[in-house]
Protein backbone atom coordinates (compact mmCIF):
# COMPACT_ATOMS: atom_id res chain seq x y z
CA UNK A 1 0.00 0.00 0.00
CA UNK A 2 1.32 3.34 -1.04
CA UNK A 3 1.39 6.28 2.13
CA UNK A 4 0.07 9.67 1.44
CA UNK A 5 2.30 12.45 0.81
CA UNK A 6 2.72 14.17 4.55
CA UNK A 7 3.86 17.56 5.48
CA UNK A 8 8.01 16.77 6.31
CA UNK A 9 8.48 17.61 9.76
CA UNK A 10 12.57 17.43 10.21
CA UNK A 11 13.42 14.26 11.99
CA UNK A 12 15.60 14.60 15.33
CA UNK A 13 17.13 11.66 18.35
CA UNK A 14 16.93 12.75 21.73
CA UNK A 15 20.53 12.32 22.61
CA UNK A 16 23.43 11.17 20.31
CA UNK A 17 21.10 9.03 18.48
CA UNK A 18 22.21 6.72 15.70
CA UNK A 19 25.27 8.04 13.55
CA UNK A 20 24.27 5.96 10.58
CA UNK A 21 21.09 7.04 10.16
CA UNK A 22 20.43 9.59 7.69
CA UNK A 23 17.08 11.56 9.40
CA UNK A 24 16.42 13.36 5.66
CA UNK A 25 15.92 9.66 4.55
CA UNK A 26 12.79 9.26 6.90
CA UNK A 27 9.88 10.39 5.46
CA UNK A 28 7.34 8.53 7.68
CA UNK A 29 5.70 9.62 11.05
CA UNK A 30 5.73 8.29 14.23
CA UNK A 31 2.24 8.37 16.47
CA UNK A 32 2.47 7.10 20.04
CA UNK A 33 0.17 6.14 22.71
CA UNK A 34 1.19 5.86 25.92
CA UNK A 35 -0.32 5.38 29.33
CA UNK A 36 -0.04 2.82 31.56
CA UNK A 37 -1.82 -0.80 32.06
CA UNK A 38 -4.68 -1.67 31.07
CA UNK A 39 -5.71 1.84 29.97
CA UNK A 40 -6.60 0.65 26.33
CA UNK A 41 -3.60 1.54 24.25
CA UNK A 42 -3.78 -1.77 22.13
CA UNK A 43 -7.44 -1.67 21.20
CA UNK A 44 -7.35 2.46 19.91
CA UNK A 45 -4.33 1.47 18.03
CA UNK A 46 -5.75 -1.45 16.57
CA UNK A 47 -8.50 0.58 15.82
CA UNK A 48 -6.59 3.47 14.49
CA UNK A 49 -4.27 1.52 12.33
CA UNK A 50 -7.70 0.25 10.46
CA UNK A 51 -8.98 3.73 10.33
CA UNK A 52 -5.56 4.82 8.91
CA UNK A 53 -5.36 2.10 6.18
CA UNK A 54 -8.91 3.23 5.06
CA UNK A 55 -7.80 6.71 4.28
CA UNK A 56 -4.67 5.18 2.45
CA UNK A 57 -2.39 5.69 4.77
CA UNK A 58 0.86 2.61 5.05
CA UNK A 59 1.16 1.55 8.64
CA UNK A 60 3.51 -0.14 11.21
CA UNK A 61 2.73 -1.25 14.69
CA UNK A 62 5.32 -1.62 17.21
CA UNK A 63 5.31 -2.23 20.83
CA UNK A 64 6.87 -2.69 24.18
CA UNK A 65 9.11 -6.18 24.20
CA UNK A 66 7.95 -6.84 20.99
CA UNK A 67 11.39 -7.14 19.97
CA UNK A 68 12.16 -10.57 18.09
CA UNK A 69 16.19 -10.28 19.53
CA UNK A 70 14.59 -9.60 23.57
CA UNK A 71 11.18 -10.49 23.15
CA UNK A 72 11.02 -13.48 25.01
CA UNK A 73 14.09 -13.30 27.13
CA UNK A 74 12.23 -10.43 29.34
CA UNK A 75 9.49 -12.46 29.51
CA UNK A 76 11.46 -15.15 30.82
CA UNK A 77 13.06 -13.02 32.83
CA UNK A 78 9.80 -10.81 34.53
CA UNK A 79 8.35 -15.03 35.50
CA UNK A 80 11.03 -15.27 37.85
CA UNK A 81 11.07 -11.92 39.65
CA UNK A 82 14.31 -11.28 40.15
CA UNK A 83 15.07 -8.83 37.93
CA UNK A 84 17.31 -5.63 39.25
CA UNK A 85 16.54 -2.00 38.26
CA UNK A 86 19.36 -2.06 35.95
CA UNK A 87 18.74 -5.22 34.31
CA UNK A 88 15.06 -3.99 34.02
CA UNK A 89 15.90 -0.62 31.86
CA UNK A 90 19.01 -2.61 29.86
CA UNK A 91 16.95 -5.45 29.03
CA UNK A 92 14.00 -2.77 28.00
CA UNK A 93 16.77 -0.39 26.09
CA UNK A 94 17.91 -3.63 24.29
CA UNK A 95 14.16 -4.47 22.79
CA UNK A 96 13.91 -0.80 21.94
CA UNK A 97 16.93 -0.92 20.28
CA UNK A 98 16.44 -3.90 18.24
CA UNK A 99 12.98 -2.51 17.13
CA UNK A 100 13.86 0.83 16.28
CA UNK A 101 16.70 -0.42 13.68
CA UNK A 102 14.57 -3.40 12.25
CA UNK A 103 11.20 -2.16 12.57
CA UNK A 104 10.94 1.42 13.03
CA UNK A 105 13.66 3.07 11.12
CA UNK A 106 12.62 0.82 7.61
CA UNK A 107 8.95 1.90 8.12
CA UNK A 108 9.94 5.69 8.47
CA UNK A 109 11.92 5.54 5.19
CA UNK A 110 9.14 3.70 3.25
CA UNK A 111 6.95 6.26 4.32
CA UNK A 112 4.82 4.63 6.83
CA UNK A 113 3.20 6.41 9.95
CA UNK A 114 4.54 3.64 12.60
CA UNK A 115 2.15 3.64 15.86
CA UNK A 116 3.70 2.67 18.81
CA UNK A 117 1.88 0.94 21.65
CA UNK A 118 3.78 2.62 24.11
CA UNK A 119 7.42 4.40 24.04
CA UNK A 120 10.89 5.32 26.06
CA UNK A 121 8.61 7.17 28.41
CA UNK A 122 6.97 4.23 29.97
CA UNK A 123 11.03 3.19 30.79
CA UNK A 124 11.18 6.63 32.39
CA UNK A 125 8.11 6.17 34.54
CA UNK A 126 9.42 2.71 35.90
CA UNK A 127 12.89 4.23 36.66
CA UNK A 128 11.65 7.22 38.50
CA UNK A 129 9.50 4.70 40.75
CA UNK A 130 12.52 2.34 41.19
CA UNK A 131 14.64 5.37 42.35
CA UNK A 132 16.79 4.79 39.20
CA UNK A 133 18.74 7.89 38.56
CA UNK A 134 16.71 9.61 35.92
CA UNK A 135 19.55 11.80 33.66
CA UNK A 136 21.28 7.72 33.22
CA UNK A 137 18.06 6.49 32.12
CA UNK A 138 17.35 9.37 29.69
CA UNK A 139 21.18 9.09 28.53
CA UNK A 140 20.26 5.10 27.95
CA UNK A 141 17.52 5.95 25.63
CA UNK A 142 19.14 8.71 23.89
CA UNK A 143 19.41 6.83 20.50
CA UNK A 144 15.82 7.04 20.52
CA UNK A 145 14.02 9.39 18.06
CA UNK A 146 11.45 12.25 18.93
CA UNK A 147 7.78 10.98 17.91
CA UNK A 148 6.17 13.51 15.35
CA UNK A 149 2.77 13.23 17.83
CA UNK A 150 2.12 11.51 21.71
CA UNK A 151 -1.11 10.95 23.24
CA UNK A 152 -1.45 10.05 26.96
CA UNK A 153 -4.59 7.87 27.60
CA UNK A 154 -5.37 9.39 31.14
CA UNK A 155 -7.38 7.45 33.70
CA UNK A 156 -8.01 7.82 37.44
CA UNK A 157 -6.74 4.30 39.57
CA UNK A 158 -9.98 3.91 40.61
CA UNK A 159 -10.95 2.48 37.02
CA UNK A 160 -8.15 1.58 36.22
CA UNK A 161 -8.43 -1.14 38.71
CA UNK A 162 -11.90 -2.06 37.47
CA UNK A 163 -10.91 -2.43 34.13
CA UNK A 164 -7.61 -4.46 34.63
CA UNK A 165 -9.89 -7.40 37.24
CA UNK A 166 -12.52 -6.98 34.00
CA UNK A 167 -9.37 -7.47 31.52
CA UNK A 168 -8.17 -10.74 33.53
CA UNK A 169 -6.53 -9.89 36.56
CA UNK A 170 -3.69 -8.50 38.00
CA UNK A 171 0.71 -9.67 37.82
CA UNK A 172 3.76 -9.26 39.40
CA UNK A 173 5.32 -6.35 37.68
CA UNK A 174 2.32 -3.94 36.73
CA UNK A 175 1.67 -4.33 40.71
CA UNK A 176 4.67 -2.96 41.95
CA UNK A 177 5.42 -5.58 44.44
CA UNK A 178 8.99 -5.74 43.59
CA UNK A 179 8.41 -2.27 45.37
CA UNK A 180 5.91 -3.44 47.67
CA UNK A 181 6.91 -6.79 48.79
CA UNK A 182 4.76 -6.64 52.26
CA UNK A 183 1.41 -5.69 50.55
CA UNK A 184 -1.13 -7.96 48.76
CA UNK A 185 -0.93 -7.71 45.36
CA UNK A 186 -4.49 -5.53 44.83
CA UNK A 187 -2.82 -2.80 47.31
CA UNK A 188 0.36 -2.93 45.66
CA UNK A 189 -1.35 -2.75 42.86
CA UNK A 190 -3.11 0.38 44.05
CA UNK A 191 -0.03 2.13 45.61
CA UNK A 192 1.97 1.85 42.38
CA UNK A 193 -0.37 2.73 39.57
CA UNK A 194 -1.75 6.01 41.85
CA UNK A 195 2.57 6.90 42.12
CA UNK A 196 2.48 5.87 38.36
CA UNK A 197 0.53 7.90 37.29
CA UNK A 198 1.75 11.23 38.82
CA UNK A 199 5.40 10.71 36.67
CA UNK A 200 3.14 10.12 33.62
CA UNK A 201 1.25 13.46 34.54
CA UNK A 202 5.17 15.06 34.77
CA UNK A 203 5.97 13.55 32.17
CA UNK A 204 3.00 14.77 29.73
CA UNK A 205 4.25 18.22 31.40
CA UNK A 206 7.55 17.95 30.39
CA UNK A 207 7.27 15.90 26.26
CA UNK A 208 4.15 17.84 25.76
CA UNK A 209 2.04 14.55 25.43
CA UNK A 210 -1.65 15.04 23.91
CA UNK A 211 -3.58 14.21 26.80
CA UNK A 212 -7.04 12.58 26.56
CA UNK A 213 -9.77 11.52 28.35
CA UNK A 214 -9.27 7.35 28.71
CA UNK A 215 -12.39 7.58 31.16
CA UNK A 216 -14.66 7.90 28.38
CA UNK A 217 -15.87 4.35 25.84
CA UNK A 218 -13.10 2.89 23.85
CA UNK A 219 -15.36 4.37 20.94
CA UNK A 220 -15.70 8.20 22.11
CA UNK A 221 -11.92 8.01 22.93
CA UNK A 222 -10.94 6.54 19.24
CA UNK A 223 -12.52 9.58 17.43
CA UNK A 224 -11.05 11.96 19.64
CA UNK A 225 -7.90 10.50 18.43
CA UNK A 226 -9.18 10.34 14.81
CA UNK A 227 -10.19 14.00 14.75
CA UNK A 228 -6.62 14.72 16.47
CA UNK A 229 -4.59 13.00 13.82
CA UNK A 230 -6.88 14.26 11.05
CA UNK A 231 -6.02 17.59 12.47
CA UNK A 232 -2.34 16.90 12.77
CA UNK A 233 -1.88 15.20 9.58
CA UNK A 234 -4.04 17.90 7.13
CA UNK A 235 -4.07 21.08 8.94
CA UNK A 236 -1.22 21.55 10.17
CA UNK A 237 0.93 24.43 8.07
CA UNK A 238 2.38 23.12 5.01
CA UNK A 239 0.02 20.12 4.84
CA UNK A 240 -1.28 18.89 1.70
CA UNK A 241 -4.83 21.00 1.03
CA UNK A 242 -5.79 18.83 -1.55
CA UNK A 243 -6.96 16.08 0.51
CA UNK A 244 -10.67 16.13 1.96
CA UNK A 245 -10.62 15.44 5.59
CA UNK A 246 -11.65 11.79 6.24
CA UNK A 247 -14.09 10.87 8.37
CA UNK A 248 -13.91 9.45 11.56
CA UNK A 249 -15.02 5.76 11.76
CA UNK A 250 -15.34 5.11 15.02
Amino acid sequence: MSSLQLAEVPKRFYGLGLPYVDLSELKGKIIVIEGTDGVGRSTQIAMLRDWLEVQGFATMETGWTRSELIGQTIDEAKEGHSLNRWTFNLLYATDFADRLENQIIPALRAGYIVLADRYIYTAFARAHLRSVDPQWVRELFGFALVPDIVFYLKIDVRMLIQRVLEAGGMDYWESGQDLHPQLDMYESFRRYQAQLLKVYDQLAIEYQFHVLNARHSVQRTQRVLQDAITRYLFEKPGAPRSRRRPKSTA
